[in-house]
Parts: structure tokens; C-alpha cells; sequence
């Protein structure tokens, strides 16, 4: 038996759920941005990869909320300041990325929730992410609308200014140790 989904007849529903569990794997992206009053956000990203080398560009996609279509503040911040940090997630940070991943008020700083450490990024103003094993940091150079209902995405593209690489993560040759890395 084959379960069949027309999306274009409407059948949405639990379409995310079936596009997250079924194109795998997918590393998580952990982004850190700032709005102009300061205020500091970081988010996991499932929607996210590298889809260019000459420029360096990483993607990810914030989705507007189901339930209110509404913005998160990733979105809403990189709109104002076109800059963040990509870092990603290996198991030892884990369950504090999660903790990160909750709806807090946007003045909230998930970093200070999370139990994170900030570290001042070299060229941009959004904070790297200590714990993280590979930190980029990025100008944002396009959004792209996705839609304007809940679930719509919103592509950020993003590129790679400066890459911090955690040496614990290299192998003798100083080439980055997938093993070692342990990426979620």
C-alpha cells in the first residue's frame, strides 16, 4: 500500500511533519542574530545546508509560525540587521540547543536560557557560540518569501565571511574529523 499526498489539492496537513522526517539527515543550524535595539536571539534550524562555494553560501529558513503566522524573531531581526552567526550542533550542546528552540518573548536572550556562552564575533555583530565546534559568520545577502501563510518559509541566504573551527574537531591532517565532530 503507498499513502499518496496531493499538496497541490490542498492535502497539507501534517506536510511538515512528513518533508522533516523524510528528507534526512539534515544537520541543525544554530543562528545567532540582534536586532538595532541590541537585543540578542539564537534558534535552531533544521531547514539548512551549503549550497554554494565561490561565493561561500549557507542557507536556512525560519518558517512563519502555524498557529499565528506570525514572524520568528530570526526573521524579524535579520530583516533589520543583515548579519548572524551559523554555528552548528553536536551532541554535547544538544539539549541546551533545545532549550533555545522555545518561544521566548524577543527581548529574552536564549544564550543567557540556554546556558550557552557568548563569544564577540570578529567582523559582524551578532555573538558566535563558544560551545559549537564550527562557527561562520555571515553577511545575509537575500531573503527570499516563501509564502505568506503559516508554515511558509522564508529562505535567508547567507555568506561566509570568517570560520571558526574548534582544532578538537581536526584530524592529524587538520581536515574536520566527521567522528569527531559528532554533528546532530
Amino acid at each position: 500500500m503507498i499513502k499518496t499526498i496531493n499538496v497541490k489539492d490542498g492535502e497539507t496537513d501534517g506536510l511538515y511533519k512528513y518533508l522533516s522526517s523524510s528528507i534526512t539527515p539534515r544537520p541543525i543550524a544554530l543562528v545567532s542574530t540582534i536586532n538595532q535595539n541590541g537585543d540578542k536571539n539564537l534558534s535552531p534550524f533544521s531547514f539548512f545546508n551549503v549550497f554554494s562555494i565561490n561565493p561561500p553560501i549557507l542557507i536556512f529558513s525560519p518558517v512563519k509560525r502555524t498557529r499565528d503566522n506570525t514572524n520568528k524573531d530570526t526573521l524579524e531581526n535579520i530583516k533589520e540587521i543583515k548579519e548572524c552567526v551559523i554555528a552548528l550542533v553536536n551532541e554535547e550542546i544538544a539539549q541546551q540547543v533545545a532549550l533555545s528552540a522555545n518561544e521566548f518573548p524577543s527581548k529574552v536572550n536564549e544564550f543567557e536560557k540556554s546556558g550557552l556562552t557568548e563569544v564577540k564575533s570578529d567582523i559582524i555583530n551578532p555573538s558566535l557560540i563558544k560551545e559549537s565546534p564550527i562557527n561562520f559568520e555571515c553577511k545575509v545577502n537575500d531573503i527570499i518569501n516563501l509564502g505568506n501563510s503559516g508554515g511558509s518559509g522564508n529562505l535567508i541566504l547567507a555568506e561566509i565571511l570568517k570560520i571558526h573551527i574548534n582544532e578538537k574537531v581536526l584530524n592529524n591532517e587538520g581536515d574536520i574529523d566527521p567522528l569527531k565532530l559528532k554533528i546532530v
